[in-house]
């Protein structure tokens, strides 16, 4: 099979045209117009590119959003003979609210990997742990969150109370946050965005350091694929809330909802490559910024196989005689 590592420049146009597509429409209170331009964006440049590509984790039908839905195949070679086959996983929009908004957090995101690569997770939710390599392989998801915090703190070799943990705004979360509380840790409450967070959780130098409790199951192998890149970790267990999720999950042949996830088992292809692209500033990637004839992009871009990280600043000229904006 040909590497997926020669898609690189590529998949990074993917997510920076996807981010300046959602961008355009910050702050005009329309979640479903910015998630429905990053997905139109993120197919046509797909579309545009020389490989035979599926997408394995798509847009969640949970927010009736516009959707490249799971099993649409993708690319300019698709069906081709020879193609480059590869599956993709993709979240056009992280935070569609952040980004309606107009707050902090909001990026389009891709993961793509050699065929069988990336686990088909059923858009249900997911029960999740996620912290940087430092920590990798002292915490359990099923372990009390004043236990993995300590554990956290002694790899980190700093106290409890330096620690930062990202937890969506949730009801569901009441117990966990007063559970970290009592730890001695901070929070961070997020409205969306917890794939951010743990990337974020995931770079030293940032101030999160770990993410815990239940998101989206798609999230949680997008963030495995960055983990992989990263040398971090995620522990998840699929979480089915009701009837329609619990069917779901029967869709895809999982019989075993106390299952823990690995890092591995979310994303195992070999040839993992991850881009995402900022649209509001975050922790790590700034958003798109616009000045007279252009715009100003942030990406980290990462794969497995040549060990690298990439952050890549991109002007974006609308014609050759714009004056750039460097500062």
């Amino acid at each position: 099979m040909k590497p997926v590592r020669g898609l690189e420049q590529g998949f990074i146009r993917v997510t920076e045209q996807a981010a300046i597509a959602s961008a355009k429409t910050m702050g005009f209170g329309d979640r479903h117009r910015s998630d429905r331009v990053a997905v139109e964006s993120m197919r046509e440049e797909i579309d545009a590119m020389e490989v035979d590509a599926r997408v394995v984790i798509g847009e969640g039908e949970r927010d009736k959003a516009p959707m490249l839905y799971v099993g649409e195949e993708l690319g300019a070679a698709r069906g081709r003979s020879g193609a480059l086959q590869v599956d993709i996983a993709v979240d056009p929009l992280e935070g569609t609210n952040l980004c309606a908004l107009g707050t902090n957090g909001a990026v389009a995101v891709l993961a793509a990997a050699e065929r069988g690569g990336l686990l088909h997770a059923p858009d249900v939710y997911m029960d999740k742990i996620v912290v940087g390599p430092a920590a990798r392989g002292k915490i359990h998801l099923d372990a009390p969150a004043g236990e993995n915090l300590r554990n956290l703190a002694r790899a980190l070799q700093r106290a409890v109370s330096d620690l930062t943990v990202a937890v969506l705004d949730r009801d569901r979360h009441r117990q966990l946050i007063s559970d970290i509380r009592a730890a001695g840790a901070r929070i961070r409450l997020i409205g969306d965005g917890d794939l951010s967070a743990g990337i974020a959780a995931a770079v030293r130098g940032t101030s999160l350091h770990a993410v815990m409790g239940i998101g989206g199951a798609p999230e949680g192998v997008l963030t495995a694929a960055a983990m992989r890149c990263l040398g971090g970790e995620i522990q998840a267990r699929l979480v089915a809330l009701d009837d329609q999720q619990r069917e779901r999950v029967r869709e895809l042949a999982i019989d075993d909802l106390d299952r823990i996830y690995a890092t591995e088992d979310l994303a195992p292809g070999d040839e993992l490559l991850f881009s995402a692209t900022g649209v509001t500033d975050g922790e790590l990637l700034k958003g798109v910024r616009f000045f007279g004839g252009g715009m100003r992009t942030s990406t980290l871009f990462m794969s497995l196989s040549r060990r690298v990280l990439r952050f890549v600043d991109t002007i974006h000229r609308a014609t050759v005689d714009t004056e750039v904006q460097l500062f």
